[in-house]
């Protein structure tokens, strides 16, 4: 992987444009950068190569689409059960509506990111399939209830 330090202001320019809006074209980019297209495009390459850029996502609007509950739950293992780590981590990848999963410090071992319709369907996630867990020893919800800040672009100096 590319380290830092190895990426002038025209990468960091790039990699802030294209985190607030991947689908802009080589040409607008090269505009953006001050750069004839034929180089940017062999930037955006390399950066892509060495995995700074990892990937390139639509952002979609979980409410648009009929998915309205957004929890993060707290979970702590029974850590006496044998191979209690990679069971839970089996299990937790297997469910799609658990969308990110954090080892953490603190009150718990783990932070997941639930995104379902609604509260039918968490409930029934929570009682049927993660109280289910048999390596999970505790769960505690936190409910969102609204989004203040969801920010893509990482907390960098591009500049």
């Amino acid at each position: 992987m590319q380290e830092t330090e190895k990426l002038d202001k025209i990468d960091l320019k790039i990699l802030k444009i294209l985190q607030e809006n991947s689908k802009i074209t080589n040409l607008d980019l090269s505009k953006k950068i001050g750069l004839s297209p034929a180089p940017t495009l062999e930037r955006v390459k390399k950066l892509e190569q060495s995995e700074i850029i990892e990937s390139y996502h639509a952002h979609v609007n979980p409410q648009s689409i009929g998915l309205s509950v957004k929890t993060f739950v707290l979970v702590s293992l029974a850590w006496h059960k044998e191979n209690a780590l990679d069971n839970f981590l089996e299990k937790i990848r297997a469910i799609d509506e658990v969308t990110e999963c954090y080892i953490i410090t603190g009150e718990a071992d783990f932070m997941i990111k639930i995104i379902c319709a609604d509260i039918p369907t968490y409930e029934k996630l929570l009682f049927k399939t993660l109280s289910q867990i048999e390596e999970i020893e505790r769960l505690k919800t936190l409910m969102t209830l609204s989004t203040v800040k969801d920010t893509r672009t990482l907390p960098f100096k591009y500049d």
